[in-house]
């Protein structure tokens, strides 16, 4: 991966560049990050000219080495206003690795309404005409592709959200049996690719033939203490193979801190309803599977697919934050409903966790009731089809808050939070506020920690240490479950390094690489005019959260110090 794609949209100019060698150790959100802080007015429209979209694998992606072939986009938001990354399973970061190029980068503006598929190939990319795309599913556009380009290849599209140019529409990438289900769904990238009049992006590897290692026995033998460490952790071999992400919803409800009827309590016995356990046995019953690969050659397997009662697919994957902010949060407890909710999603192409937010405001100004599933499913076709409320909705729950005059709106940067109530994981709660990214609990999830969650004293160290190492794995490409086996063996991930770049590295090396991209981000949203610490909504700091009557009290003077301090 030693090329860089640059793509004109203004005049479908294509160039190959080499990579710089001050980007040689930057992958993944570093390399997004680094492009758009040096690349980027941080004052300029999101959806304007001088906005780019950058894909990047990561740095040890392009084989098949079990969770490390995560794809991040990068640009500034027009949710959050800030410069965000994006993060995505699915086949895409493997094709663009395999195909030799550390990031793709997006630029100028189209001078007319065509729309256009982008096909990247090893020596560059062609635009082909796609306006008889336009209009469709997900689903459907990827059944069309790959019709047309063969089935190994994949496949980074849009649905009818981002071609609208909706805050909370994402970019679709296909997974290995095709499914477009797995999204770079936060902050509205969506809408950046539909502003640059792309449809879709072909990338056309079909060979599979992995990136070769710099050194092949380092490599071999570094790979398979990690996957000796995937293989024998409880979480990894075990929880979430069994029951994927939604395991974490028992947890949440346990510790009091799940989003309950629009953030309203924290903890309900109706959660064992929509939980990972129970999620498990349903599919079970229903000849679905309940372990599933977003990507090729993951061991850990955390995805699912859920039928429904005569065994016909529904959705991949039935996740955390979909069952917590589509389900609990919007007092619906029907496995049947939240799945057709998230096969919507995937179709229309839209951020699962916004859109709960965006319902909630809608529940909130009395448009629909909470529990209403029939209600909830009939408002996707208004989010579909473009229509006012549709149109009010699909600009995520902060900026539909205000239109429609609702105050109780759970965002930090505009941006929904994730399925963690603040006022009792305190630890995501400084998270939500400090990271560059927002309320994102992907930049830096402190669930697992040990600690007492309700205790608001370490709470800005934990936060700070799960964002350097989440901010790693981006780097690195790995999904976020591999922080298990990074904790108990660092060194593993300094021989990957190595072996597949032919370099040396140290463990302080690699998060110093994460700590200062954080603080790149960070400079690059004070110039967009955004604080160093965003705030909490003052009614989250007036209403107690049930059971524990909690309220999120850790000190600001701490948090605004975090990144100093390292």
């Amino acid at each position: 991966m030693d090329k860089i794609l640059r793509v004109n949209v203004s005049n479908q100019s294509v160039r190959v560049e080499p990579l710089p060698e001050a980007y040689w150790n930057l992958g993944g959100r570093a390399i997004t990050s680094r492009i758009i802080c040096d690349e980027v007015d941080a004052t300029c429209d999101p959806l304007g000219a001088y906005n780019k979209l950058v894909f990047a694998p990561g740095l040890l992606s392009g084989t098949v080495l079990s969770s490390s072939s995560r794809l991040s986009v990068g640009f500034k938001s027009p949710l959050t206003g800030g410069i965000k990354e994006s993060n995505a399973g699915g086949q895409s970061g493997l094709k663009m690795a395999m195909l030799g190029y550390r990031a793709m980068i997006v630029e100028g503006f189209p001078t007319d309404d065509r729309w256009w598929l982008l096909v990247v190939e090893r020596d560059g990319a062609r635009f082909e005409p796609a306006d008889d795309l336009a209009g469709m599913g997900a689903y459907d556009t990827a059944a069309k592709l790959f019709e047309r380009f063969g089935g190994k290849v994949g496949l980074s599209l849009i649905g009818p959200a981002g071609q609208q140019l909706m805050n909370l529409a994402g970019i679709c990438n296909t997974d290995p049996e095709g499914r477009p289900s797995r999204l770079n769904a936060r902050g509205g990238p969506g809408a950046v690719m539909g502003a640059k009049r792309l449809l879709a992006i072909v990338w056309n590897e079909t060979t599979s033939h992995p990136v070769p290692a710099k050194d092949d026995i380092l490599w071999k033998e570094a790979a398979k203490l990690y996957l000796n460490e995937v293989r024998t952790q409880p979480g990894t071999s075990q929880r979430f193979p069994l029951y994927g992400t939604a395991a974490v919803l028992e947890t949440c409800n346990k510790f009091g801190g799940l989003p309950i009827r629009g953030f309203r309590v924290g903890q309900d016995p109706q959660t064992d309803a929509i939980s990972g356990l129970r999620m498990h046995d349903v599919i079970k019953e229903r000849g679905g599977h309940t372990t599933h690969s977003c990507m090729t050659g993951c061991a850990i397997q955390c995805s699912n697919v859920f039928v429904d009662k005569v065994g016909q697919e529904i959705a991949s994957s039935m996740e955390f934050e979909t069952n917590g902010l589509l389900g609990a949060n919007l007092d619906i407890w029907d496995f049947d409903l939240i799945a057709e909710f998230t096969r919507l999603c995937n179709d229309i192409g839209i951020d699962t966790i916004e859109t709960g937010g965006s319902f909630m405001v809608a529940m909130e100004a009395g448009l629909l009731r909470y529990g209403d599933g029939p209600g909830v499913l009939k408002t996707f076709a208004d989010i579909r089809n473009g229509t006012p409320l549709g149109r009010i909705l699909g600009l995520g729950a902060g900026l539909a808050g205000k239109a429609l005059g609702v105050r109780r709106v759970p965002v930090v940067k505009n941006q929904t939070m994730s399925a963690y109530d603040p006022r009792v994981i305190k630890g995501n709660g400084v998270t939500f506020l400090t990271s560059p990214m927002g309320a994102d609990h992907t930049a830096g999830n402190t669930i697992g920690s040990s600690s007492d969650h309700l205790n608001p004293l370490d709470k800005v160290a934990i936060s700070r240490e799960m964002q350097i190492v989440c901010a790693l794995l981006d780097i690195v490409g790995f999904c976020n479950f591999a922080r298990g086996p990074y904790a108990a063996q660092p060194g593993t991930f300094t021989q990957l390094f190595e072996a597949r770049l032919g370099r040396p590295v140290t463990v302080d090396e690699l998060r110093r690489s994460a700590i200062d991209m954080n603080k790149l981000e960070l400079a690059f949203n004070v110039r967009a005019g955004q604080p160093r610490v965003e705030r909490l909504p003052e009614w989250m700091q007036e209403e107690p959260l049930a059971p524990h009557n909690s309220l999120f009290d850790v000190s600001e003077a701490d948090m605004a110090k975090l990144w100093d301090e390292v």
